[in-house]
């Protein structure tokens, strides 16, 4: 089976399908129209680093310091509207965890810096579409017993999906985890809840390119892979994974979500290796809804 096979557009579907059916037992959120993009700063901590106060739709606020614009649509930018995260059409209707930096526009590829997170995750062999919804709901009846708000993103990780990335080489047998994200890690405690496991992740780097819509997670690893190629100071340090900011209520053609890999920086690149130009403060372009990983080659 191909990367495009395992991870396609087909199950981006279903886990829109999944997020749908779920959503049933959820009100509908409706922050408030936007009249104008907002251009005051966010609140900062001590060390200058900016912070969500929640007194505002989702508490969203620009995160220059996180992320590093470094290829794709270079003028791309998001906007922080009432609080709440915009690109065009496209818009986040929940909250990220504490710290998380701002998501990526459509087309443009950055660096992000990704603090600690609590996340209760589950772990599957099955890789389908029909995999995908059964992880779905074991996750949402877990933090709905616990009354653990939802945020976003759905996170999912392809372990084993590539014996090599960087050769586009698909793996014999990978594994799909579905995680869902702790808004903080004071919620709840660590440990398993049946196959799930909640724990707390390590911080992590990666490349990010933001997606909307249906799109095809095969070809934007390409992108990824390809800007790797194309440099020297980033190599490849994880296996790949995929954020699914939306919900049901966001009109399908506008859904966003980003493809990433986890870099770190090779050996005197860590050094000499000149800063890269921050992300654009322009609005960016609408979210997609995501596809599923596929097997290396077609």
């Amino acid at each position: 089976m191909t990367i495009r096979q395992t991870i396609g557009v087909a199950s981006f579907s279903s886990l829109a399908l999944a997020v749908s059916a779920a959503a049933q037992s959820v009100p509908a959120p409706a922050p408030a129209a936007p009249s104008a993009p907002s251009t005051s700063s966010a609140p900062a901590t001590a060390t200058g680093e900016p912070t969500a106060t929640g007194d505002a739709g989702f508490g969203a606020v620009r995160t220059p310091k996180l992320v590093k614009r470094v290829g794709g649509d270079r003028e791309r930018a998001i906007e922080v509207v009432d609080g709440v995260y915009r690109f065009e059409q496209a818009m986040i209707e929940s909250p990220l965890p504490d710290g998380y930096p701002e998501p990526t526009p459509f087309g443009a590829i950055d660096i992000k810096e990704y603090p600690s997170v609590r996340r209760a995750e589950l772990t599957s062999k099955d890789e389908s579409g029909s995999g995908m919804v059964a992880g779905f709901f074991p996750l949402f009846n877990h933090i709905k017993k616990r009354d653990i708000p939802m945020t976003a993103p759905v996170e999912m990780d392809y372990p084993g999906l590539y014996t090599d990335f960087m050769k586009d080489e698909p793996g014999a047998e990978g594994e799909t985890k579905m995680s869902f994200l702790y808004r903080s890690s004071t919620q709840g405690p660590v440990g398993e809840d049946g196959k799930i496991v909640v724990r707390d992740a390590a911080p992590v780097t990666v490349l990010s390119i933001g997606a909307r819509g249906a799109f095809d997670a095969a070809k934007e690893f390409d992108t990824l892979r390809t800007w790797l190629k194309g440099q020297e100071q980033w190599e490849v340090a994880g296996d790949p994974r995929m954020f699914v900011y939306n919900g049901p209520f966001i009109d399908p053609e506008w859904r966003w979500s980003e493809v990433q890999v986890p870099v770190r920086r090779r050996g005197s690149a860590a050094t000499d290796a000149p800063a890269a130009s921050p992300a654009a403060a322009v609005p960016a372009a609408p979210p997609a809804s995501a596809p599923t990983p596929a097997k290396p080659g077609t």
